[in-house]
């Protein structure tokens, strides 16, 4: 149960590192987002969801409820921002030299580990609180 929650955490840090980039980006050109409404909603929820993964991560490195019930708060956001748990796994079309289709296959793939994680998280938070 400790492992797991050990793995999501690892699995929080390693998005917190593939979106500083996007994240600081955003934070030194808040005056260059595009005036479509889609834009402006992604950047205003990726900045709350990408501080939050730490307190997750922490949380969960910790064994703490918090950890828990901040991945449940990030959840929806996740899904709406495309910030997944498993995404570094679409990196591998590109770095691999494959095809469109195998990114949509592991795009597909990251979206329903997410749900997966959420189930697990959801079991193991029953057991242990």
């Amino acid at each position: 149960m400790r492992n797991t929650t050990r793995f999501f955490a690892l699995l929080d840090i390693i998005s917190i590192a593939l979106l500083a980039k996007q994240f600081w980006g955003i934070v030194t050109h808040l005056n260059q987002i595009p005036d479509q409404v889609l834009s402006q909603v992604r950047v205003i929820l990726t900045l709350p969801l990408f501080l939050s993964l730490f307190i997750s991560a922490v949380g969960l490195i910790l064994f703490k409820k918090f950890g828990f019930i901040t991945y449940y708060i990030q959840f929806p956001f996740r899904l709406i921002v495309w910030i997944f748990s498993f995404g570094f796994i679409t990196f591998l079309p590109e770095v691999l030299n494959l095809s469109q289709v195998w990114f949509d296959i592991l795009f597909k793939v990251c979206f329903i580990a997410e749900f997966f994680r959420l189930y697990f998280s959801i079991q193991i938070h029953r057991k242990a609180f």
